[in-house]
């Protein structure tokens, strides 16, 4: 497969979700093609967390036409048969999913699974899309403690309607 990208909304406070978890306050603006944006990947990486939001919102486990891998210890796979439970070893089975031949790979979330991650060094890049809201608390983008992690900037867009600054870094 391709690379392994963060791809994320995240309040200018840097914050993922609410302190309850709750996303209503992600915008979406209008000049953002989803479309071209989900083509890229084959398949998605997500924290058991997410899964169970996207579970209780979707019902499908999202609703992505793609290949779905939820890292849960606690998770029964033969409950969750819409998606691959992965349970140990999350660094050694994202570096053989890379092996693989396909398109990038989209990690969802959360910011738990980031965090584990990206110090495994399996992750290649992140995409931020800043939302002009200040939420003041809740569940960050990279939680603590974690090492630092140098970034280079690899584009970046405004969308004028809502504000959202799109950031695209790849790690160094």
């Amino acid at each position: 497969m391709g690379s392994v990208r963060y791809s994320v909304a995240c309040s200018l406070d840097g914050y993922i979700a609410g302190p309850t978890g709750e996303y209503d306050w992600i915008i979406v603006d209008p000049d953002i093609d989803f479309g071209a944006l989900f083509s890229r990947y084959d398949a998605m990486l997500i924290g058991r967390r997410s899964y169970e939001v996207l579970q209780a919102g979707e019902g499908d486990g999202g609703g992505f036409d793609m290949e779905k891998f939820v890292f849960s210890r606690t998770l029964d796979p033969a409950e969750h048969s819409d998606v691959t439970v992965v349970a140990e070893d999350a660094g050694d089975f994202v570096r053989e999913l890379k092996r693989r031949d396909g398109k990038d790979v989209w990690l969802f979330g959360g910011g738990e699974l980031f965090r584990s991650l990206l110090a495994e060094g399996v992750v290649d890049g992140i995409e931020v899309a800043v939302i002009p809201i200040l939420l003041g608390g809740g569940i960050p983008l990279l939680p603590s403690p974690a090492d630092r992690v140098r970034l280079r900037l690899e584009d970046r867009r405004i969308y004028e309607a809502t504000g959202t600054v799109w950031l695209d870094y790849a790690i160094d």
